[in-house]
């Protein structure tokens, strides 16, 4: 089983409805998910950052099977960076 739970609520129509999602938190119950629910979760923020290009998206390990996918400033535009939380 696989839990995405989403920081905010993406935009749906423009982007002064409602704050775009800058942040992705997913939980995984198995091995196997974990890379198709990380890819899922780049692309989502990729087309983010596309709008502004003015960050990129940083992976960060939580702990085994706890992941967050954010965009990040620190990380330059186009970039995905990977890190694993101390």
């Amino acid at each position: 089983m696989t839990t995405a739970t989403m920081e905010h609520v993406p935009a749906v129509s423009s982007a002064t409805d409602a704050p775009a999602v800058r942040s992705i938190d997913l939980e995984f119950s198995t091995a196997g998910d974990v890379h198709t629910g990380l890819e899922e979760a780049v692309a989502e923020l990729i087309e983010v950052a596309a709008q502004d290009a003015a960050c990129g998206i940083l992976v960060t390990r939580l702990h085994p099977g706890r992941y967050t996918v954010a965009l990040d400033e620190s990380v330059p535009f186009g970039e995905t960076y990977e890190a694993i939380a101390a």
